[in-house]
């Protein structure tokens, strides 16, 4: 793709701008003021209903409502997608998705592996392929931008070479993200904990009980990040979110008593053996003599491993045992989780950050709590109805977040690219979505699917950026913890590369990268600069792009000459008007109101 050199330095300056605390992720606007987050303790009292008359259905959504839905709610709009919300409502959408059926990464992975060459192992290219292939494609849009979510909070990385060494059970951890998206959190909760890839990254896997005459107690890793990452984190909350205070200080939900009781809950389990009981020897226990499909079953209890101790954990008692009981145990350990009364704020405010805003107010965090207690009849920790409260609630759809500055959430760089796919219809050329890891800031997007460098996830849910604004705010900004001047340069590069070049690698040594957009319907646009650009900004930026920055970037296309038509000129035209659709996707996607969703 051919930029006109005077665009470049003018574009630097602005991704700088958007990831220096310019705007989004809860930052100030350059010329708005920023009022500090409302000071912490109870939510207020609900006002009691007064008697009204009926009201009347709302409207249907507008294309750009649409749009703006869409990219929260999914890897990016298309113009089906936006149509069919616009035709059936935000409800309608949310049910049809909720019903849809899921595509499976490890049955992907199983039939790429009949056809690798004779030696040749699966390995984690496969599971990526199939990754962008479904972020891309998939039918089921909600419930890969929902398993995305769930992957940042229930972290396992295959940056562990231990996990790594798996790639069918890292597809299979990943199905079962999207398996339980759209279920209960119980259940997900004990899905996490028994999955062989959590056992591995957060080590009870062969998790033994303590032994006096040695000195061994119990692993406490997973027993503590349980509760800290996955559950009730650090401090009482109350239903807004809010620390809950006492003599003017939060207290903690937890201390070291009870990460060693819940430690001793979470022992004797290990590798899938088998429905035999008998199968569960101490070989198997250790690893050796595997199941084939040890990977992506879950774990099983080895009662010769299991602590029969008195376990204490959050008020929770189980008394001494005189036979193990691994999963009567383990069962007493997740309904104590999963009844805590921080669970609903504290996840639900980190599924908020992941697709709406970094910076939501009390009162949108209670009313997602309210649906994760009861999800109106009776139930609760049903997602569907968490999911249904994050994407439909006032805030996320009403018009003023698109003008708060303190609204908003800057655009992970594994999204931005999604979005391109899946908005601008990618196909591959081989049927497999051939791309590699992305891990480097410099010369790629700083983030690959399933490699965060930490079960702290590629960036913390209150990350603040050191000396912005965003932090004098007092507000957080998660993605800016890896945005900076490398990233920003590695992204514009990547991004101009990919338009130019499309994206992924080149199989079989080919002349063109695997992953192609399909333009046919901005191509037959790129006469008219003005009605490109309007479908462009439709698409990535849901109709809000300012009315000086669409200008401007129209103007850059509309420099873009097309050669006059002739009988031997139209390699020259097309060239043209690929380039000025190019530039306008470009220039879109590198300006603060792309890179900051609203």
């Amino acid at each position: 793709m051919k930029l006109l050199p005077r665009w470049t330095a003018t574009l630097l300056v602005l991704m700088l701008a958007a990831c220096g605390g310019g705007g989004g992720g809860g930052s100030a606007s350059a010329t708005g003021s920023v009022q500090p987050p409302a000071a912490s303790g109870a939510s207020p009292p609900a006002s009691t209903p007064t008697p009204s008359t009926p009201t009347p259905p709302a409207p249907p959504p507008t294309q750009t409502e649409a749009a703006r839905f869409l990219a929260q709610a999914t890897f990016g709009p298309t113009m089906p997608d936006i149509d069919r919300v616009v035709a059936i409502g935000y409800d309608g959408w949310l049910a049809e998705q909720f019903a849809r059926p899921q595509t499976s990464h490890r049955a992907t992975l199983d039939a790429v592996a009949t056809t690798l060459p004779a030696g040749t192992n699966l390995g984690q290219n496969q599971f990526l392929e199939s990754w962008w292939k479904q972020a891309a494609r998939g039918d089921d849009a909600l419930r890969q931008r929902a398993a995305w979510a769930l992957a940042q909070i229930f972290v396992v990385s295959s940056l562990d070479s231990a996990v790594a060494d798996h790639p069918l059970g890292v597809a299979s951890y990943y199905d079962m993200l999207g398996e339980h998206a759209f279920g209960n959190f119980r259940n997900l909760l004990e899905a996490v904990t028994l999955h062989p890839m959590m056992g591995l990254y957060l080590s009870h896997l062969r998790n033994q009980k303590e032994d006096a005459a040695s000195g061994r107690v119990p692993d406490e890793n997973y027993a503590r990040e349980a509760m800290q990452l996955f559950t009730i984190g650090l401090v009482e909350l109350n239903r807004d979110g809010t620390p809950r205070l006492f003599d003017g200080r939060p207290r903690e939900t937890y201390g070291n008593n009870d990460i060693a009781g819940l430690a001793k809950v979470l022992t004797g389990w290990s590798w899938y053996a088998g429905p035999n009981p008998g199968d569960r020897t101490d070989a198997r226990f250790f690893g050796r003599n595997p199941n084939a499909e040890r990977a992506w079953r879950p774990m099983q209890s080895y009662p010769q491993f299991h602590s029969t101790a008195e376990k204490r954990f959050l008020g929770a008692t189980i008394p001494a045992q005189g036979a193990p009981d691994g999963p009567g145990s383990l069962k007493v350990a997740l309904d104590t989780l999963f009844g805590h009364p921080n669970v609903g704020p504290f996840i639900g405010r980190q599924l908020i950050q992941r697709l709406v805003t970094s910076n939501p107010s009390p009162a949108y965090v209670a009313r997602v709590t309210a649906a994760f207690d009861d999800n109106g009849s009776g139930v609760r920790g049903d997602l569907r109805a968490v999911w249904r409260a994050v994407l439909t609630d006032p805030e996320a759809r009403g018009a003023a977040g698109l003008v708060d500055p303190q609204f908003g959430r800057l655009r992970e760089p594994v999204q931005r690219l999604a979005h391109w796919m899946r908005s601008f219809g990618a196909q591959s050329d081989s049927g497999r979505f051939l791309m590699l890891t992305t891990d480097n800031p410099a010369t790629s997007l700083g983030q690959t699917p399933m490699r965060a460098p930490s079960v702290f996830n590629f960036y913390r849910p209150g990350f603040v950026p050191p000396g912005s604004r965003i932090a004098d705010a007092g507000l957080v900004a998660p993605e800016f913890q890896i945005a900076n001047e490398v990233s920003v340069v590695g992204y514009l590069n990547t991004l101009r590369n990919v338009l130019a070049n499309g994206a992924g690698s080149r199989p079989g040594g080919g002349s063109r990268n695997d992953i192609q957009p399909d333009y046919r319907a901005e191509l037959a646009l790129a006469d008219d600069p003005s009605a490109l650009l309007a479908r462009v900004d439709l698409l990535l930026t849901a109709g809000s792009l300012p009315s000086a920055r669409r200008n401007q970037i129209r103007d850059a296309v509309a420099s873009v000459a097309i050669p006059a038509a002739s009988g031997s000129n139209q390699a020259a035209i097309d060239a043209a008007r690929r380039n000025r659709v190019n530039l306008a996707i470009f220039l879109t996607m590198a300006s603060p109101e792309y890179l900051v969703q609203r």
